[in-house]
């Protein structure tokens, strides 16, 4: 009995074990691996040096992370709201789907980054640029998994609804929002880390504040221990957004619906 439990509780913390052990395993690489290979700190570091660092510049990097933060959340949740509402408008809508599909598979194509100097000049280096940044990079594929998701409903379940005189409303509500729902939550859980993406990308043109501007600075000055800290709090951050989520999308979407 106790080795059937033990087994169970493994079981239960297998997605908790198997990231931390690959964590721990990429730890001691870089721990090591630059000792061995004789790699100067000003090229990697040693991971102990890194995490120094980062201890030693945590009220920094804390107070710089909030900054993008705040620009991350406003231009996600602006993306979020407009991508769901455009992806609904096209799927409903025959002429707004033949008018603006392409237009947005185009500017899907198309490198953000290369637009950040741009709004730089339209909206300042003040924090707004950076927010328009992070929608741009979440927008698109919040738009796409929508339509995508909406496009997957099954026919024959479309057919049941249609037969038994199911209202337009009801078979959105009932069949074709639950079954898109997986699609859509994927899609907003990969526009939150591109959120992060495109705030710092807007940070690295032009900005006061945040950590895009701290990993300029390490770079200017070639602290290459600082760069690699400001590049793990920039992670934490993108990896603790999709993690929100991931938490959102489990305990209110789906219980929800």
């Amino acid at each position: 009995m106790p080795s059937c439990a033990s087994a169970g509780l493994i079981a239960r913390l297998r997605p908790v074990i198997d990231p931390a052990l690959a964590f721990i395993l990429l730890a001691v690489l870089w721990e090591y691996g630059a000792a061995l290979f004789h790699l100067k700190a000003y090229l990697l570091p040693p991971l102990s040096k890194v995490l120094a660092t980062l201890w030693d510049n945590r009220g920094t990097l804390l107070s710089e992370s909030l900054v993008t933060l705040q620009e991350v959340a406003l231009g996600y949740l602006a993306a979020l709201a407009g991508g769901l509402l455009l992806g609904l408008l096209i799927f409903a809508m025959a002429t707004a789907r033949r008018a603006l599909y392409p237009a947005i598979v185009l500017f899907q194509g198309l490198p953000k980054i290369a637009l950040a100097p741009l709004l730089v000049v339209w909206f300042g280096i003040g924090p707004l640029s950076k927010v328009v940044m992070a929608f741009l990079f979440a927008f698109f594929p919040i738009v796409i998994s929508t339509l995508g998701g909406l496009a997957s409903t099954p026919l024959n379940l479309v057919e049941h609804f249609q037969a038994i005189g199911a209202s337009p409303w009801m078979s959105f509500r009932r069949l074709r929002l639950p079954s898109a729902l997986p699609s859509i939550v994927d899609g907003c859980r990969m526009a939150a880390p591109l959120a992060v993406i495109g705030a710092i990308a807007g940070e690295f043109v032009g900005a006061e504040q945040g950590l895009g501007t701290v990993v300029l600075m390490a770079n200017a000055n070639a602290r290459t221990d600082l760069l690699f800290a400001s590049l793990i709090a920039i992670s934490i951050l993108a990896g603790l957004l999709y993690c929100l989520i991931e938490l959102i999308a489990r305990r209110v979407w789906w219980r929800g619906l």
